[in-house]
């Protein structure tokens, strides 16, 4: 990763559209203090799938590209995610491996908050745990919506009577 900047989230024109950046002013000022933003090249991995998570990535400008790995080695992706997402929130939360890998797909500017500071910063800030579960949540919806979408669009192959042997 390249060097580090740190820029206020106050100073983002975009952050009353942005669910998890819209946060009361004292969250933000705490929010601020233990993020670290970072401009990162084109082609750079965030977090790798399997791998134990380090914290969350707030992306502020750029699209990340979202993809699973099957074990084959057949990679898929999922989605692009664009700015003002939280990525590897999941993750960072439960304590166990990236689901999916990340990888920066045009140069970025991205916040990193540590695991630990994040789980610290939640149990201070209530309004800032309650934008985390509603993320959570529309996750969890997304992820049912493409299971039935792949699940159930899918159509059988039409059985083919077995003529009788002659």
């Amino acid at each position: 990763m390249e060097s580090a900047t740190h820029q206020s989230c106050f100073k983002c024109e975009l952050r009353p559209d942005r669910v998890f950046c819209d946060l009361p002013a004292e969250a933000l000022i705490s929010f601020d203090s233990i993020k670290s933003v970072q401009q990162l090249p084109r082609g750079e991995t965030l977090f790798q799938e399997g791998r134990l998570p380090r914290g969350i990535f707030v992306l502020c400008e750029g699209r990340v590209k979202l993809s699973v790995c099957s074990e084959t080695g057949k990679r898929l992706m999922l989605r692009v995610a664009g700015p003002g997402e939280v990525l590897g929130l999941s993750a960072t939360m439960s304590g166990k491996p990236y689901e999916i890998t990340a990888e920066i797909l045009d140069n970025a500017q991205v916040a990193f908050v540590k695991r630990k500071d994040l789980l610290r910063f939640l149990k201070d800030h209530r309004e800032a745990c309650m934008q985390v579960v509603h993320l959570l949540s529309q996750d969890l919806h997304v992820a049912f919506d493409r299971v039935r979408t792949v699940g159930l669009t899918r159509s059988r192959r039409p059985r083919i009577p077995v003529r009788a042997r002659a």
